[in-house]
């Protein structure tokens, strides 16, 4: 079983409020979990209103789908024009790993 986790650092486009954030986080969080079948959610920078960081998981029995599934992930995230993706933290954590 190997276990992939992604950190997604995004500076969103114009957003002037958190309900504004709220309105342009969901649909991405929503699409990401539809189309890659991953866990996601938002998990930090909560309490700013143009930054985000979207956080994804995804468990699979080889090491080079969940590389896949993470890749599409990232340029799902590179792909939106409304945000901008500043940086990008993977993990992948298999048998070996205690």
């Amino acid at each position: 079983m190997f276990v992939g986790a992604l950190e997604l650092d995004l500076l969103l486009g114009d957003v002037r409020s958190l309900k504004q954030k709220r309105s342009a986080v969901r649909p991405v969080v929503a699409e990401l979990r539809k189309r890659f079948d991953v866990s996601v959610a938002e998990a930090g920078h909560l309490d700013l209103h143009r930054r985000t960081l979207i956080g994804v998981a995804v468990v699979a029995a080889d090491a080079a789908h969940v590389r896949d599934v993470l890749d599409g992930c990232e340029r799902f995230a590179v792909g939106r024009p409304d945000m901008e993706l500043l940086s990008a933290h993977r993990r992948l954590f298999g048998p070996e790993d205690d």
